[in-house]
């Protein structure tokens, strides 16, 4: 049986600087298309765990070591990415110290919770949103797309 056509797989790290007042969180400029702020995260890569994904990519894209904390949500409208169609599972984490943007970041920066830039790629603006959410009430992402039968 050949294997069947599958959406692209990717891991997304709020991460929450820990050792700053309010615990901001980082955000990465996007070197390429789709262009906006974007929370840092990439691809699956095979053999890889998806937590692993976002432990790598953090380190990647803005030199931070992080602890996961929690999964706040997958997110898979196939229309989220205008590159084609993209699962991502988004996890909260901590981190201690300054970001510094590489790979394919352009740039990054700390932003408070309060304000958030208005340009966002994807569908973070929901992401952030469901965040929000979560940071004040506990509670991860609602499930989306679940259908009565």
């Amino acid at each position: 049986m050949p294997r069947p056509v599958t959406p692209s797989l990717a891991s997304d790290i709020i991460i929450e600087l820990i050792d700053y007042p309010t615990r901001p969180i980082v955000l990465i400029e996007r070197a390429h298309l789709p262009y906006g702020w974007a929370i840092p995260g990439g691809f699956v890569d095979v053999g890889e765990m998806m937590e692993q994904t976002a432990v790598r990519e953090a380190r990647e894209e803005v030199s931070l070591d992080i602890k996961l904390i929690a999964l706040l949500g997958l997110y898979s409208d196939p229309s989220r990415d205008s590159r084609g169609h993209t699962v991502t599972a988004v996890y909260v984490a901590e981190a201690c110290g300054t970001p510094v943007a590489d790979d394919d970041a352009k740039n990054c920066q700390i932003f408070s919770v309060d304000n958030l830039p208005q340009l966002l790629a994807f569908d973070h603006s929901l992401v952030l949103s469901d965040y929000l959410n979560f940071r004040s009430t506990g509670k991860v992402a609602p499930l989306r797309g679940v259908f009565k039968i």
